[in-house]
């Protein structure tokens, strides 16, 4: 834990909240005579200091944006996938205690409890110091790991809605999404999907749900229509320059 603390920045008072953090239910389930804490109060608490240290972050950072780009730069770095990031950016991977059973089954690898565990560890620095103290913890945090975040004159989407607008905007058959196989065992599934604009693939993709194939599928279609001219921010959304669309325009013209 010693590890983690130094990479969050932050000295626990009382280390036994940053272990609670670390519990995931299925552990204190198996352990009911010790009378484990899980973290799913921390959770909790944690989503919501999460959510009201970035949106004011991004408030604050970029000032010129409206309601709308402010909300999709918020939502994308609120994301499971984002937050996945930072909880194994802080190693929190290693360090989740887990159950038997979701141990075998690779919770250490879901990113929805990576994801889970990183706002109880907010939940616990909330709740060990101040609201100032996380808030200065997680924006370090930000600053350092997502430094591909923006400055200026950009769109931020993901790549469903974007590929859905821009054939909309240009009044061509909307994508459409066909699962052509599924593999795997059940704790370990793969999703391999198409997305098809009338007759015409544009992609296929695989990722271990059919939401995760689809954005992937997606993504690939706008890097083939925008020729790279976007910045990947996360596995679910892009930056892109307004500039690069309008250059984009022939290209997607062509799916005609």
């Amino acid at each position: 834990m010693v590890t983690i603390e130094k990479k969050l920045g932050y000295r626990f008072q009382n280390p036994a909240l940053l272990k609670q953090a670390l519990t995931h239910s299925s552990y204190a389930y198996e352990h009911l005579e010790d009378r484990v804490q899980d973290n799913e109060i921390l959770e909790f608490l944690g989503d919501s200091v999460v959510g009201l240290v970035l949106a004011d972050f991004l408030r604050q950072t970029y000032p010129e944006l409206g309601e709308g780009q402010l909300s999709k730069l918020k939502a994308a770095l609120v994301s499971t996938s984002s937050l996945s990031i930072l909880a194994r950016k802080l190693g929190l991977d290693r360090a989740i205690l887990l159950g038997r059973g979701e141990e075998k089954s690779g919770g250490r690898k879901k990113k929805s409890i990576l994801a889970g565990t990183f706002e109880a560890v907010m939940g616990a620095v909330y709740l060990d110091s101040n609201f100032e103290t996380s808030r200065q913890v997680l924006q370090a945090l930000v600053k350092k790991h997502f430094k591909k975040l923006p400055r200026d004159n950009f769109q931020i989407n993901n790549f469903k809605s974007a590929l859905q607008e821009f054939f909309g905007q240009r009044k061509l058959p909307g994508p459409v999404y066909r699962t052509v196989s599924e593999s795997g065992p059940a704790h370990d599934r793969v999703f391999t999907v198409e997305v098809i604009s009338g007759e015409k693939v544009l992609a296929r993709a695989s990722g271990p749900s059919k939401k995760s194939a689809e954005q992937k599928a997606a993504q690939k279609a706008l890097k083939k229509m925008l020729k790279n001219r976007f910045n990947v921010f996360s596995e679910e959304a892009f930056i892109l320059n307004p500039e690069a669309e309008a250059k984009a325009l022939p290209a997607v013209s062509e799916q005609k």
